[in-house]
């Protein structure tokens, strides 16, 4: 039997011996051929400790703002912030992100449930808003990369007259509708796809946007910030929230001598004279122009929820879901020859044309809507501008509107009784020097 053992265990050395040599010829295994390993790399700091930065960069420019403007009523270190805040949210920044373009994010986080809005965007939409309850509109002062280039051609500014500013006026109730309406459907960011100075933060852009903004920053040498004032629709949110601000821009820190020097010299018309208390024949009058323009606006706001129903299918062709079924239509009917990029993808999905043309539709209603309530919006603002006019409050002294001064400080440079507190020479010898703008 060991016999046995012995042989059986020399076959099967020999056999692993014969196995091993086998093994010994083959060439061993390639790993190295054509492969390269990866270079070491170090990630970039994560985006949103800079977009926090920003945010903090934000809230410290407009809290310098509100103690230079309402504090220390000084406008040399508001022209700093002003320098500051071009190159630092203008050039470096490249005007991104701006809170005016933020209207466009929060509305489309409230109507699409499926966006989610970043915290960088959503705090540069409601810290200017929240400042503005408090402290009035710093952030138009220096803070806005927008209005601070245009405080910076401003050279000698003439005042635009009423039959022509009051219409103007209304501009941005207008672009703040159309730019949610546009945003809330997702078919597009308005603001920021027309902004007219971004792109020349961004040293590049469509050349129309660009002679825009040239266009208006030329116009703003002579009146003062035409795009904040007529067109800017976060302006709107800024005016609201400014009229009911706690503290607030005074010209005159004591008795007003009303010499006209502080109206004259803000170049935005947000200073208004006295104004005596009107009898009460023009009371009546006024009261019954207000009654007039209040019973006519159910009319109004119902005609111009139809003109804007009515608008609504040429509107909703700047959504791509209604492109792509027009198109589709238009090739099936043999409208139209050839395909574009869009309808070609779509295709290649292999869906049929129905599902186009129901997503189409289903825009067509969403704007037939949202329209409509535009028009209602345009006709409510249009009639309230109308009241606005029309009343007028009594004033003793000349007094800065908070809606409209964007505190910039202009108007404590110009006034004889502030520079007469702040130097102590007497007003009489600062009104026959004339005072420093």
């Amino acid at each position: 039997m060991s016999r046995k053992v012995l042989a059986a265990g020399a076959l099967m050395l020999a056999g692993g011996s014969a196995h091993g040599q086998e093994q010994k010829k083959q060439p061993p295994p390639e790993f190295t051929s054509g492969y390269q390993l990866p270079s070491t790399t170090t990630p970039n700091p994560r985006p949103d400790l800079f977009s926090t930065i920003d945010v903090l960069v934000l809230v410290v420019v407009m809290g310098l703002v509100a103690y230079y403007v309402l504090a220390r009523r000084s406008r040399r270190e508001v022209r700093v912030l002003v320098v500051f805040s071009v190159l630092y949210f203008g050039f470096y920044k490249a005007g991104c992100v701006c809170s005016v373009g933020s209207i466009q994010n929060v509305a489309l986080a409230v109507a699409a449930s499926d966006y989610a809005l970043p915290f960088a965007v959503g705090a540069v939409f409601v810290l200017p808003l929240v400042f503005a309850l408090f402290a009035g509109r710093v952030f138009c002062a220096a803070a806005c990369p927008l209005g601070a280039i245009q405080d910076l051609v401003l050279q000698r500014a003439r005042r635009v007259p009423g039959w022509l500013d009051h219409p103007l006026s209304v501009l941005p109730y207008l672009v703040l509708g159309v730019g949610v309406l546009l945003a809330s459907t997702g078919s597009l960011f308005l603001f920021c796809k027309y902004d007219p100075f971004v792109g020349f933060y961004r040293l590049s852009g469509p050349a129309g946007v660009l002679a825009f903004g040239g266009a208006l920053l030329v116009l703003g040498t002579v009146v003062g910030r035409p795009f904040c004032r007529y067109l800017c629709p976060y302006g709107v949110l800024l005016r609201w929230c400014a009229a009911l601000s706690r503290w607030r821009v005074r010209v005159t820190p004591a008795e007003c001598i009303q010499c006209h020097l502080c109206a004259d010299a803000c170049p935005f018309g947000a200073i208004h004279p006295p104004q005596p208390e009107r009898v009460e024949i023009d009371r009546r009058r006024e009261r019954a122009a207000v009654s007039r323009l209040l019973s006519v606006l159910p009319v109004a706001m119902a005609l111009g929820a139809w003109a804007g129903w009515l608008v609504g299918p040429a509107l909703a062709r700047t959504h791509p879901a209604v492109r792509l079924a027009d198109r589709l239509w238009q090739e099936e009917r043999g409208v139209v020859r050839g395909t574009t990029d869009e309808t070609t993808a779509f295709r290649n999905l292999g869906q049929p044309n129905a599902v186009a043309y129901g997503a189409g539709v289903a825009v067509r209603r969403q704007f037939e809507v949202g329209t409509a309530l535009l028009g209602a919006w345009c006709a409510l603002v249009l009639a309230l501008k109308g009241v606005a006019v029309r009343m007028r409050r009594a004033r003793k002294d000349y007094e800065a509107d908070p809606a409209s001064c964007v505190s910039c400080g202009r108007c404590y440079a110009s006034c004889p009784v502030d520079l007469a507190q702040k130097t102590g020479q007497p007003v009489e010898l600062i009104l026959q020097r004339g005072p420093s703008t």
